[in-house]
């Protein structure tokens, strides 16, 4: 398996290193021989020399961190993209800003969430809400044209393009 490692494009450099370090060690190279041709420091082989020891292959995986806990859920912050924006913003969809100021949590949050879960919410194929106070009126109107049309006269319906408005 150490061997293995060594030569995965996929395990993490750090757990290569590590697998490099056992398996020197293992082959008679020593804490100092192992350490200067790694490029490591002698504690260093040590370590992971002595955790390989205690506690096989699990040793060689990195510990849990300390640090402060998560204060939002990615889920959570998702949940909220998908919903739509309070009225009283006036906007379409969530911006990292708009959403973290809404959450209560930095906008790099949001930004991270929605890298790790592809979330793009102003790249919506679907419907997107509009801030139009007069919409329902309008609709209305192009909705009855439709099932109600006036007597010899033709509805048409063109969508606006960008390149061809």
């Amino acid at each position: 398996m150490l061997e293995s490692w060594t030569r995965s494009s996929t395990v993490s450099a750090g757990l290569r290193e590590r697998a490099e370090i056992v398996l020197a060690v293992a082959g008679g190279a020593g804490v100092s021989g192992t350490a200067r041709t790694l490029g490591v420091s002698r504690p260093t082989v040590i370590k992971w020399r002595d955790r390989f020891v205690a506690e096989g292959l699990d040793g060689l995986g990195d510990l849990p961190r300390s640090g402060r806990p998560k204060m939002i859920d990615d889920a959570e912050i998702i949940a909220a993209t998908l919903g739509a924006p309070p009225v009283s913003l006036a906007v379409t969809h969530w911006s990292t800003r708009l959403l973290g100021r809404h959450l209560g949590v930095a906008d790099a949050t949001v930004a991270r969430a929605w890298r790790a879960y592809r979330v793009q919410p102003w790249r919506q194929g679907t419907f997107k809400f509009s801030t139009d106070p007069e919409l329902e009126a309008k609709v209305r109107d192009v909705v009855g044209l439709y099932l109600d049309p006036p007597q010899n006269a033709i509805a048409l319906c063109v969508d606006e393009e960008t390149p061809t408005q």
